[in-house]
């Protein structure tokens, strides 16, 4: 059911208020004049604090600065039409125990009426004296089908005759935008080239990318790496392979269900935050990286707010890859953290979400200390498969020192000695094994030559693993992972 169909029902069952969060005033104003009530008898009056009402010219300017005044007025009109009044931002004067108690007596009032309150909020914040009259309704982003229509009514009012497949590209491009930021990237890009062609896409991208690190919880990641990039781990690589079309339309066809997503575990260093990269540069899909230390915010309700807000705009730009990285972080010592149980609150809405989920976001989640995370994040149906990534074996670490040379020396990086170098890195991870060749750089440089397998070699000697330095913490990961806990991602 679309939200057209939701907000239908909600009016047909005489739910006498209901809240809906959105930034997008103009938008929802439309579906409720224009495909709300075909029969066209419906009467909708909008309010806001500054200019009053304003939908009628008998009624222009009333209420205004006045939100009591505002619900008198809608407690008041006596007609039999079906009767919309659009509050926006109303439930800011919601802590004030007057207006409380008129709503609650307005909502009396109007119940089995064709009377209703819609109240537009950008972030939602109910008093839970208004709890059991209010029912909250979020308006998604626009999906495939009205960003399409949006474009093709842009470039209709300019005369452009655009080709379809650069209309699809477009679309695709847009999703996550709101009609408004739609319109004035198009704008942009008129502006810029005089037409919409092929050269619009990177400007699309870079307004999207704009948008999201406004947020302050994700960040539209760059993403250049592939899966030839990352050594080893051939298990999870014919496990992602198979699943690569998961997200297409052939896919769904199918019958097959949209995958969930991915729990890494592992030792630091070992390729945990690459594959989330890889991922979605080889499946094509945007990859958005959540800071899920910032969710936790200072104000009551303001982190299972901004869970929500995170959840929201991962949906609108599915199919996406949600990378979490270091989950285990946030929810270590989940229920004896002293946040009156904020913490808590936020896990479960992130768990419930990730069993429940429809919307085709592929989360991948990476964490270090496993044991740290709470149980119920490792059962199945949260994930798809928790895969652990170890210390790269012998022969992973020489395709590691390949493709870490073959960078740096792309026309000369046979001429170095990778099985004696491999043997050399015994419990070296792959950025250990890369920061070893970085070091050996460093000092054939300030000698004015180049570096040579000897240098590699003397920076490996010098080098102290993390299997060194975190002994303990090490051999309990792996100890965990073989008891069959998680799968090995490497070939044994």
């Amino acid at each position: 059911m679309n939200f057209t169909q939701d907000l239908r029902l909600l009016l047909k069952s005489r739910h006498p208020i209901i809240v809906i969060n959105t930034r997008e005033e103009d938008r929802l104003e439309y579906i409720i004049k224009n495909k709300i009530d075909s029969s066209n008898s419906q009467q909708v009056y909008c309010w806001d604090f500054v200019d009053g009402y304003t939908s009628n010219p008998n009624d222009n300017g009333y209420a205004k600065r006045n939100p009591l005044l505002a619900l008198e007025f809608i407690e008041n009109l006596d007609n039999d039409s079906l009767n919309l009044f659009i509050l926006k931002d109303f439930d800011s004067f919601l802590n004030e125990i007057v207006l409380i108690r008129k709503l609650r007596n307005v909502a009396r009032v109007i119940k089995g009426k064709s009377k209703h309150i819609i109240i537009i909020s950008c972030k939602i914040n109910i008093p839970f004296a208004l709890s059991d009259i209010i029912t909250v309704l979020n308006l998604p982003l626009p999906d495939l089908i009205e960003i399409k229509k949006e474009i093709l009514r842009l470039s209709k009012a300019i005369n452009l005759d655009l080709e379809s497949e650069l209309v699809n590209s477009m679309t695709k491009s847009c999703q996550g935008l709101s009609i408004d930021r739609i319109r004035k990237v198009v704008t942009k890009i008129i502006a810029r080239y005089n037409q919409l062609d092929s050269r619009s896409l990177p400007i699309i991208i870079e307004e999207k990318r704009q948008i999201i690190n406004q947020t302050r919880l994700l960040e539209f990641y760059p993403y250049s790496k592939l899966n030839r990039d990352i050594g080893g781990l051939d298990v999870l690589k014919q496990w992602l392979k198979k699943r690569s079309r998961s997200f297409s339309k052939q896919s769904l066809n199918y019958g097959i269900p949209s995958p969930k997503g991915l729990l890494l575990v592992g030792i630091q260093g070992t390729g945990k935050s690459l594959t989330a990269k890889a991922i979605a540069n080889d499946w094509t899909l945007p990859l958005l990286r959540l800071d899920i230390g910032k969710l936790f915010g200072g104000l009551v309700g303001e982190s299972e707010s901004k869970m929500r807000e995170m959840i929201n705009i991962s949906e609108g730009l599915s199919p996406c890859i949600l990378w979490i990285d270091e989950i285990d972080k946030a929810f270590s010592g989940l229920y004896s953290q002293g946040d009156s149980g904020t913490s808590a609150r936020v896990f479960g809405t992130f768990i419930t979400w990730l069993s429940e989920k429809k919307a085709p976001v592929f989360v991948v989640a990476t964490a270090n200390r496993i044991q740290s995370l709470p149980s119920e994040m490792l059962r199945k149906g949260r994930f798809d498969e928790i895969f652990f990534l170890d210390l790269p074996n012998c022969q992973e670490r020489e395709t590691i020192l390949k493709i870490h040379l073959s960078k740096v020396r792309p026309k000369s990086w046979q001429e170095y000695d990778i099985k004696q170098l491999s043997l050399l890195c015994n419990k070296f991870s792959g950025a250990e094994i890369e920061q070893a060749i970085i070091e050996s750089m460093h000092t054939a440089f300030s000698e004015e030559r180049e570096f040579n397998t000897e240098d590699i070699k003397i920076a490996i000697e010098q080098f102290i693993p993390l299997a060194f330095t975190d002994k303990e913490q090490v051999e309990n990961l792996q100890a965990w992972a073989g008891e069959g806990r998680a799968r090995n991602a490497s070939l044994q």
